[in-house]
């Protein structure tokens, strides 16, 4: 069968069949396949953005706002939770079965003719690829593009679409980046190229050795502080930044602040550059509309009894991310359903991790919530060689010492779920693992967006 033969899921397996190759880092590959592509790169513009936590609520948030100022704009939300084609998004779209089937048939023989010269390139590589020629053929007003691992050897790294952002720097993937803030922060800043624009929410080290890069090429940076927080309700985070004041987020957590400062300076560089001018008025609507699935996010689904219960699903996967979730639950759980503001139910957890990331350290860090006193944590694993197993994540809650915690396993998460809607009536939270959310979210949310073709 000849690739332009593909159907959707061929095309699929053959993409996800590249991830025997794991991660390679390097610039030589993609550069093959997107010249190979007639370089569609070139003729983007946008931000670039890197960093350990926040990324994608940054990217959320600036392509809310773009688009309610009319502006079309391609984002790239990673990993994915339901759809591979939420990886590749156009005005908040995902890429239509039909465009991405058409691109992976026409960049696999492109991989194969390169592969004798440079090896094999990667999953990554190739979804890169196939995601600056869909954004080509859009005909976008410009990208966000989220980096995927560090920032010098990252496959992105091989655009400049005028501005750079780094939102912070934690330690996650030291195997690949170091096992240092210092050697992590290096890796990251390398996305600054010059002629740029370059803003950040990161302070310290991090923030001292991207000066030093930019001073170097001459590209001037702008410092975001976190926003001061204002309040919050259950659905919405109010901040005070420049020049707006008081003004919604329509993302949860109060570390959305800090997000929320990096994309309103980047909005400004954008603006600078000459990429894109966003009225205030449009960012402020842009704000409070923005969604970020899997992120904080609540939904309301049918329980055993014949009610409903909330469920909130989160993303965090490292003690930053984890430490994040930890002030959210401590914020919102007076404010979630379930007893009443004075007394509010026990929360009930569903939790799972990959083996190789730092399980103690991110449960240490979610476990400081007071919110979990007396909650019950449901140990699962999803379908991934990666996982945990359940008897050994509940090993490490028992650890915890958390108040009155009560754990028990599940062997997937799709039975975590129903147990957890079995226990009690406070809400739900999802965490520790996106395969888990996306499980999850899968199951709880039809979206005729992320519906992939079905084989005959």
């Amino acid at each position: 069968m000849s690739t332009g033969d593909l159907t959707y899921a061929e095309a699929l397996a053959a993409l996800e069949a590249r991830g025997r190759f794991g991660i390679r880092l390097g610039l030589g590959r993609v550069r093959a396949l997107l010249h190979a592509l007639g370089d569609p790169q070139a003729g983007v513009r946008g931000a670039l953005v890197a960093g350990t936590n926040g990324k994608g609520s940054v990217i959320a948030l600036a392509g809310s706002a773009l688009r309610a100022a009319g502006d079309r704009v391609g984002e790239t939300p990673k990993p994915h939770l339901v759809t591979y084609r939420e990886r590749i998004v156009v005005d908040g779209r995902p890429i239509p079965a039909d465009d991405f089937t058409r691109l992976v048939g026409a960049i696999l023989p492109v991989a194969d003719a390169a592969t004798r010269r440079l090896g094999p390139a990667t999953e990554f590589e190739l979804m890169t690829a196939v995601m600056f020629r869909h954004f080509a053929d859009s005909g976008l007003d410009l990208a966000l593009v989220e980096v995927g691992l560090g920032g010098r050897l990252d496959a992105t790294n091989v655009w400049d679409g005028g501005v750079a952002a780094l939102t912070n720097v934690a330690l996650d993937h030291t195997d690949y980046l170091g096992p240092t803030i210092g050697a992590i922060a290096r890796e990251k800043v390398q996305i600054v190229k010059r002629g740029d624009l370059a803003v950040t929410g990161a302070g310290g080290e991090a923030l001292a050795i991207l000066r030093r890069r930019c001073a170097r090429l001459g590209v001037p940076v702008t410092v975001a502080p976190p926003a001061p927080v204002l309040g919050w309700t259950r659905d919405t985070l109010t901040v005070d930044l420049p020049r707006l004041g008081a003004t919604e987020i329509g993302l949860r957590g109060r570390h959305q602040a800090a997000n929320a400062s990096v994309a309103d300076a980047l909005l400004d560089a954008l603006d600078a550059a000459g990429i894109a001018k966003v009225p205030d008025d449009a960012r402020r609507r842009g704000y409070r509309d923005a969604r970020w699935p899997g992120r904080l996010e609540l939904l309301h689904v049918p329980d055993a009894r014949g009610g409903t219960r909330e469920v909130l699903l989160d993303g965090a996967h490292n003690p930053a991310g984890a430490a994040a979730l930890a002030a959210a639950l401590d914020d919102l759980r007076p404010l979630l359903a379930g007893g009443s503001e004075q007394r509010p139910a026990p929360l009930v957890l569903v939790w799972a991790a990959m083996a190789d990331k730092d399980v103690a350290g991110t449960i240490a860090a979610v476990a400081r919530s007071t919110a979990l006193h007396g909650a019950t944590v449901v140990c699962t694993a999803p379908a991934s060689p990666r996982a945990l197993a359940p008897d050994a994540l509940a090993a490490a809650w028992t650890r915890t010492g958390v108040p009155r915690l009560a754990v028990r396993t599940a062997p997937s998460p799709a039975a975590a779920l129903d147990a957890a809607l079995a226990l009690g009536h406070g809400a739900v939270v999802v965490a520790g693992s996106l395969y888990l959310v996306g499980a999850v979210r899968s199951r709880l949310v039809d979206d005729p967006l992320l519906r992939d073709p079905v084989a005959a």
